[in-house]
């Protein structure tokens, strides 16, 4: 069973030896979890919640793509959230610009914190690819 490292550029890999952002094992695309978060911790501080996860479901878009497959492919998302009573509705929006057809499988969990104090929402996805880039 070879594990891929897929790389993208929307989604710079963190520094070596910490985690991948995507490996991909028989056609399954694990992607860890994504936040808005590209350097500025400023300019994410202006961004609500919607902004920040039309930013992680872009990043999820540039890795699935990267593996050889479509956001149809995304079949389970986990999502969590700092306010679940503030921001759920703007996710869920933001959600639905990026997937269509069948839905993926998803959860959504409020926690206390995230890596950065402005990170609003961090997003993990499970993608079947198939047999892997084309």
């Amino acid at each position: 069973m070879p594990i891929r490292r897929i790389t993208s550029a929307i989604a710079p890999e963190p520094p070596p030896e910490r985690w991948s952002n995507c490996l991909l094992v028989d056609g399954i695309a694990y992607i860890s979890g994504m936040v808005a978060l590209m350097g500025d911790e400023a300019a994410l501080a202006a961004l609500d919640e919607y902004d920040q996860a039309k930013a992680c479901f872009a990043k999820i878009r540039g890795l699935v793509e990267a593996a050889g497959g479509t956001m149809d492919d995304v079949v389970k998302i986990s999502m969590f959230v700092t306010d679940i009573g503030n921001g759920g509705d703007k996710i869920w929006r933001a959600r639905r610009e990026f997937f269509t057809g069948n839905f993926p499988a998803s959860t959504m969990v409020e926690v206390r914190a995230l890596a950065s104090p402005k990170t609003l929402i961090e997003i993990e996805a499970v993608a079947h690819i198939g047999k892997g880039p084309r």
